[in-house]
């Protein structure tokens, strides 16, 4: 083998030299992007909002609640202050909570106004097709109207199930939505039915029916309301009592979860279904009047996170 001449050893050994200066700059430009890149992807994570679009292939700690709140629609004052009791309420971390108003068909030419306007500000009320009834089919109308409205709904089709859970409650219940969420978490998501039990000294939910103050089922009860004949065979009578006997004749509801005594009535007049306050509450009941709603609120101290501000002063 030829040995390389001198001029071209030293051409080569130039070209050699300067084809790994120019890699090395390369490379070191190239650092420079990747870590500028890893960067602004950093930032870009740091800031997207915490909210997300939830799908049942996610953490098992997502959770979806509907609370259908049945109220007349005239009660404009209770679901302006409902909205306020609920809406400073910030969820836990994975738990999207629903609270809407429900409410038979509208009668009169003034709700036709209020009602609607109330819906372009909020988006927060369902409208069944009756008429006003409080033992004649409501519950039934509200549960069984669900799954064609929401698979309907733009905002809710994305999830399926839309709700894992869905609530029927009074609107002279509180509910503290993390207390719920917290008690929900553990529970199974199919052939589940929570609240808190009938008769007040009774611990054991196989026997009766849930009270009215407020209770839940899973999603796939929901669907069993709408296609089975047994409650569309059964609708008058107590509301509550009429749904336990849904229960119990479909031998429906094999998970079932007595919340009681983390769900109570209102303290006063002291009777067998209530207690004091107390920290681990869930939902109060009973609340009647302002100055019974004042006092639970202030109880769970519900205006601690108010911003200090120079635009007011509240001792």
């Amino acid at each position: 083998m030829k040995s390389l001449r001198p001029d071209r050893r030293q051409s080569f050994i130039l070209s050699s030299f300067f084809f790994i200066l120019f890699l090395c700059v390369l490379a070191s430009i190239n650092q420079v992007r990747f870590d500028s890149l890893l960067k602004f992807g950093r930032c870009a994570l740091a800031n997207t909002p915490s909210q997300v679009p939830y799908n049942d292939s996610s953490s098992t700690d997502d959770i979806r609640i509907l609370i259908g709140i049945l109220t007349l629609p005239d009660q404009y004052q209770r679901r302006h202050f409902l909205r306020l009791i609920y809406g400073t309420q910030t969820p836990l971390a994975g738990a999207k909570v629903d609270v809407k108003f429900v409410f038979c068909n509208l009668t009169k030419e003034d709700q036709k106004v209020l009602v609607a306007l109330e819906i372009m500000r909020y988006d927060d009320i369902i409208i069944l097709n009756c008429k006003e009834n409080m033992n004649n089919g409501k519950t039934y109308t509200y549960f069984s109207s669900l799954p064609e409205m929401l698979t309907d709904t733009d905002a809710e089709s994305r999830y399926d199930p839309p709700y894992h859970y869905v609530m029927k409650t009074d609107d002279d219940s509180y509910f503290r939505l993390n207390k719920l969420v917290e008690s929900l978490r553990p529970l199974p998501r199919e052939d589940l039915y929570y609240g808190y039990v009938i008769p007040c000294p009774s611990m054991d939910p196989f026997v009766r029916y849930m009270s009215g103050m407020g209770y839940l089922i899973s999603w796939d009860l929901v669907e069993w309301i709408r296609e089975s004949d047994i409650p569309k065979n059964h609708l008058e009578g107590p509301e509550d009592k009429t749904f336990g006997d849904w229960i119990r004749e479909g031998h429906r509801a094999k998970n079932r979860f007595n919340a009681k005594w983390s769900m109570y009535n209102y303290p006063e007049p002291p009777t067998g279904c209530t207690h004091e306050l107390w920290p681990d509450t869930i939902a109060v009941h009973l609340l009647k009047n302002q100055e019974k709603w004042i006092r639970t609120l202030k109880y769970f101290n519900v205006t601690d996170n108010l911003k200090p501000s120079k635009l007011y002063h509240i001792p």
